[in-house]
């Protein structure tokens, strides 16, 4: 069963156990696929689809930040019910070491040298995380490495 399938199902079943939030977050990510696979004209992988999963989740984080900062707890707790919703999406998030041996494996690879070779390795590392690690730590501890 595709990630694509897993989401609609369980969009049926939240229709039949009444669960209003969750069957309108999945709803929202069901619109954002099928928009995007009529915009490209493409079927989305399951990648596509964790990649948009990954930029949803970022979106209500940023939200949650600006929400809090207005004293908004009504619209915070929404935006993390959704967050919730979205997360249980995602495959098994790497841990730490993981994502270490990811980048010195990247690294070795390339045969990047210095800030310069920045882009190479996270070309090689961005397939392998995605969805599954923050591209911006990741970004952060790459960029730590190869400053030496």
């Amino acid at each position: 069963m595709t990630l694509k399938e897993r989401i609609t199902e369980d969009m049926k079943a939240a229709m039949r156990s009444k669960d209003a939030a969750r069957l309108s977050t999945i709803r929202m990510l069901l619109a954002a696929v099928k928009q995007r696979e009529v915009d490209e004209r493409i079927t989305l992988t399951d990648a596509d689809v964790l990649a948009i999963i990954d930029k949803m989740i970022k979106q209500r984080k940023d939200s949650i930040t600006q929400f809090e900062a207005g004293g908004r707890a009504d619209l915070v707790a929404a935006e993390q019910a959704e967050v919730g919703v979205l997360l249980a999406y995602l495959p098994q998030q790497l841990g730490d070491a993981e994502i270490e041996a990811l980048i010195a494996a990247a690294i070795a690879k390339t045969g990047a040298a210095g800030i310069s070779g920045m882009g190479k390795v996270m070309a090689e590392l961005k397939p392998q995380v995605a969805g599954r690690a923050d591209i911006g730590k990741v970004s952060g501890l790459v960029k730590a490495r190869l400053a030496g």
